[in-house]
């Protein structure tokens, strides 16, 4: 058979078994939420709660190191806003980064020890 003549007819039987299976969508159900923010009457816990959790879960924050100083946090909640996009406003940043900071970075123990925690 001419190999022009045979073209046609594997792209069409290529199309017939392509439209005869069908697609499935899966339901996925994920797992609850596990990880929470340490609670703070600092400002920042409840602009963190309102906006962090929207792109990744709080362990994303408990996973960085302890050792991590303000600036670090600084950056890192800077970098969530620009270039990832996170929708805050940049007024939040400062006390967003002092919530992290005390509570999960560098000055997270001079912080409990002048509230005996």
């Amino acid at each position: 058979m001419n190999a022009w003549l045979a073209w046609p007819r594997l792209l069409l039987a290529s199309m017939a078994l392509a439209l005869s299976s069908t697609a499935c969508a899966l339901d996925i159900t994920l797992p609850r939420e596990t990880a929470r923010f340490k609670e703070s009457g600092l400002p920042g816990y409840k602009l963190v709660l309102e906006n962090c959790m929207t792109c990744h879960s709080a362990q994303y924050v408990q996973m960085q190191p302890p050792s991590s100083p303000r600036s670090y946090w600084s950056a890192t909640v800077q970098k969530m806003k620009k270039p990832f996009g996170a929708q805050f406003a940049d007024e939040d940043i400062p006390a967003m980064v002092d919530y992290l900071a005390k509570t999960y970075g560098a000055e997270r123990t001079a912080t409990a020890s002048m509230t005996g925690k």
